[in-house]
C-alpha cells in the first residue's frame, strides 16, 4: 500500500461514526487516524483539552525581513515558557501553534516548549495570505500552485527546516473580501497539499464571502469541506453564513475568545446560534493568544492563555450549555479536526 493509499484508508476509517447522546456524529476514538504533533505522533484519545488555535510567537515585519536572527530562542524560550505551564495547569493537554512560515514559525522552538512541559504541540506548513499580503514570499507570486503544494508536502515528508519537526496542520490565510488572485493560488496549493499528506487546512478568513469562495475552490480540487477550518468565523455576523458552512462540512473556528465583555456577548451569541442549529458538532474554540514580538523589548506584550478556562466556559455554563457540550467542542472537535486522512469528495 503506498502512502496516499495508506493515508486515504485512515481518512475512511476515521470516517466511521457513531451517534452521541447529544446527537452530534462522533468519531469512534479507537477508530480514527493519528495527530502528528512536534514530537511525534499520538492517538486522538491522547490529546485531551486542546487549544486549536494558538501562537508562541509571531514576527510582523514582513516575509522579505522575517528570520530567526531577529530574536534570541534561549530569550524567547525563557518567556513563553511559564505561559505554557499557566495553561497546562488550567487544563490544556494539547497546544495548536498557528504561526505559519515568514511570519515568524519556528518548529525547534514549538519542539522546546513541547518537551518541557509535556503539553502535545502541533505546527503547520503552508502560507498566510491575510494582512494583504504582507507575509506571502517573493517566489510564492511566481510559483504555481502545484509548485508551493511541493514545498508544503515535502515539510510533511522530510521536517521543516532540517529540525525532522513535522507539520500536524497546513495553515494559510486569505483577506476579508473576495479571494484574490494570490489567495486564490493559496487554497489551491493547500487543497493539493491535503490529497497527498491528509493534513486538515486552517484558514484564517474570518468572513462570509471568502469563506464560501474557498469550500468552492476546495471542492474544485476535489477536496471535501471537512478537510478545512474557517478560522476567525467569529468576525462574521451573520450566523446563517456559519450554519451554511457547517453544514456543507466545514469546521467553524470562534477562536478570539476573550473576556472582554463585548466579545463575551459577541461568542456567546454565535455559539447558541451553532447550539440551535444542532451544529456544536463543528464548532472548535481558542483564544488566538501569545505571543513572544521579535523586535520589541522583552518579547512585547503576552497576552495569557487563560480567558477560556477562566471566563469563556463558566459564561456558556450560565447560558445553558452542559459539559457534554463543552467537552464536545474542545475535547471531541478537536479529535476528528486534526486527524491525519484525506477526505475527498
Amino acid at each position: 500500500m503506498n502512502r496516499r493509499d495508506f493515508v486515504r484508508t485512515s481518512a475512511l476509517v476515521a470516517g466511521a461514526a457513531m451517534v452521541s447522546p447529544l446527537g452530534f456524529a462522533k468519531a469512534e476514538a479507537s477508530m480514527t487516524g493519528k495527530i502528528v504533533t512536534a514530537t511525534g505522533a499520538i492517538d486522538p484519545d491522547a490529546m485531551g483539552f486542546v487549544l486549536t488555535h494558538e501562537h508562541i510567537l509571531v514576527d510582523f515585519i514582513g516575509a522579505a525581513e522575517a528570520s530567526k536572527e531577529r530574536y534570541d530562542a534561549d530569550d524567547a524560550f525563557e518567556v513563553i515558557l511559564p505561559y505554557l505551564q499557566q495553561a497546562k495547569e488550567l487544563g490544556c493537554q494539547t497546544f495548536v501553534e498557528c504561526t505559519p512560515s515568514y511570519i515568524g514559525k519556528d518548529a525547534a522552538l514549538v519542539k522546546r516548549l513541547s518537551e518541557a512541559t509535556g503539553i502535545h504541540m502541533l505546527t503547520n506548513t503552508g502560507y498566510y495570505g491575510a494582512a494583504n499580503d504582507k507575509y506571502v514570499p517573493a517566489h510564492a507570486y511566481e510559483e504555481t500552485a502545484d509548485a508551493l503544494s511541493v514545498r508544503w508536502v515535502n515539510e510533511w515528508e522530510e521536517g521543516i527546516e532540517g529540525t525532522g519537526v513535522k507539520p500536524g496542520f497546513i495553515k494559510i490565510g486569505v483577506d476579508k473580501e473576495s479571494l484574490s488572485e494570490i489567495d486564490e493560488k493559496l487554497v489551491r496549493a493547500a487543497a493539493r497539499t491535503h490529497l497527498k499528506t491528509g493534513l486538515t487546512i486552517m484558514s484564517h478568513t474570518g468572513y462570509g464571502i471568502p469563506a464560501h469562495e474557498e469550500i468552492s475552490v476546495l471542492k474544485e480540487e476535489g477536496v471535501d469541506a471537512g478537510a478545512w477550518i474557517w478560522t476567525h468565523a467569529q468576525n462574521e455576523k451573520d450566523n446563517a453564513q456559519h450554519k451554511k458552512a457547517a453544514e456543507a462540512g466545514a469546521w467553524i473556528a470562534f477562536d478570539g475568545v476573550n473576556a472582554n465583555e463585548k466579545r463575551l456577548l459577541r461568542d456567546v451569541k454565535h455559539l447558541k446560534a451553532m447550539k440551535e442549529y444542532g451544529l456544536l458538532g463543528q464548532v472548535l474554540l481558542s483564544h488566538d493568544a501569545g505571543w513572544y514580538r521579535p523586535g520589541e523589548p522583552n518579547g512585547g506584550k503576552f497576552r495569557p492563555f487563560v480567558d477560556l478556562f477562566e471566563t469563556v466556559l463558566p459564561t456558556l455554563k450560565e447560558n445553558g450549555f452542559t459539559q457534554d457540550e463543552i467537552d464536545f467542542m474542545t475535547l471531541e472537535n478537536p479529535k476528528r479536526a486534526f486527524a491525519i486522512g484525506v477526505k475527498e469528495i
